[in-house]
């Protein structure tokens, strides 16, 4: 077997190229390509800028002359991280008519925190909060509350076994009058609703 030897060089145009200018060549293609900002800037355009702090927004871009310019957020809007954002976000409604109130208020560094209304629970929870809620189901007569609803779960119902009652309204059936015990006739016998 015979072994071949290539020369360690490439030709482009009859000039021998070396690796070194082979790697030269490339890192200034890809270097020009991308700009690549610290944790703490932002990208505008080619500069890098340095972000605003939570509570702010960005009011002018950094030039090569002067840092960013930044404005607290505005009353009803939040930035609970660093940015390069000209906007706040908006802050979360609780809607009442949607079973919700405000457990935390929005800051200017925080988003509101909504909890399910008295009687409701929360069926969408979102960052400590909740996002959507239900009011709790109501026990049909026949039935009593066998597990009675929390803010984050829903109210349970049982049927009422045989010789008891509950409107729907219990936490437990009531048994149904021994008329013969207290010397009564029976003129009809009860049901699991009364």
């Amino acid at each position: 077997m015979k072994t071949i030897n290539l020369p360690f060089k490439m030709t482009s145009r009859g000039k021998p190229l070396t690796a070194a200018s082979l790697l030269i060549l490339l890192m200034k293609v890809f270097s020009g390509s991308s700009l690549t900002c610290h944790p703490a800037e932002y990208q505008t355009g080619n500069e890098c800028c340095p972000m605003c702090p939570p509570g702010s927004r960005v009011k002018t871009d950094c030039t090569e002359f002067r840092s960013t310019s930044c404005l607290p957020c505005l009353e009803g809007t939040y930035m609970n991280q660093p940015t390069g954002l000209k906007n706040c976000f908006p802050c979360t409604n609780c809607n009442t008519g949607s079973g919700l109130k405000i457990k935390t208020s929005c800051t200017s560094t925080s988003d509101t925190v909504c909890e399910p209304l008295e009687g409701f629970y929360c069926m969408d929870v979102k960052d400590k909060g909740c996002e959507a809620a239900q009011r709790h189901r109501h026990c049909e007569p026949g039935q009593y509350i066998s597990k009675k609803g929390t803010a984050s779960t829903d109210t349970e119902c049982s049927d009422c076994p045989d010789g008891t009652f509950s409107d729907g309204t219990f936490t437990s059936c009531q048994l149904h009058t021994q008329c013969e015990s207290i010397n009564l006739q029976l003129i009809r016998p009860g049901t699991a609703t009364d």
